[in-house]
């Protein structure tokens, strides 16, 4: 692998414990990290994104190899593992911090990521209009350690267990030729 060509994508869909957990499993994804981004507070902490008051979002950097995996097709698994039509809402976690969001770093991916959403709106694969927001990645912070593979260390928690698990085996089934042997 040559990683001078590694690209990098940040994504928020819900809780980052269940994005991260499915692109932990995705072939040719060569780095998982949950963190936050785009709100008022420098390095805030999970306290503080939870509390709805910093505008942050919780966010997973995935860093890829597009010679094994395209951006198209790391956005194509984001907008099946999570709902795109909610409003600062995935299920039951509900807040600014949980917003459905692509953040770019160079105006390919905006465009990609802008070409995506317009093709699954178009598709007819929701019912209610695309509410990702797409803009430039701004400060974003690693989360706390305990937040790092957390379903990996804790896929029998309540949440994990419930909320995470589903989406994962949501990604197995819909992406079987994606799913990295473990």
């Amino acid at each position: 692998m040559n990683t001078t060509s590694i690209q990098t994508i940040t994504l928020g869909g819900g809780c980052f414990w269940c994005v991260e957990a499915v692109y932990e499993r995705v072939l040719g994804v060569t780095g998982v990290e949950s963190g936050y981004s785009n709100g008022r507070v420098r390095n805030p902490s999970y306290e503080q994104v939870c509390s709805g008051d910093t505008g942050a979002v919780e966010v997973v950097r995935v860093s890829f190899d597009p010679a094994q995996i395209t951006l198209r097709e790391v956005l194509e698994i984001f907008f099946v593992v999570h709902d795109p039509t909610t409003l600062n809402r995935q299920g039951n976690d509900v807040g600014t911090q949980y917003r459905s969001g692509i953040y770019v770093e160079s105006p390919e991916h905006e465009r990609v990521a802008r070409e995506v959403i317009a093709e699954m709106a178009a598709s007819g694969t929701y019912k209610s209009p695309i509410v990702t927001e797409v803009l430039p990645l701004a400060d974003y912070s690693r989360a706390e350690d305990y937040h790092q593979h957390y379903f990996a260390q804790h896929p029998g928690q309540g949440y994990c267990a419930f909320v995470v698990a589903p989406k994962v085996e949501k990604f197995r089934k819909t992406f079987a030729s994606k799913v990295r042997s473990e």
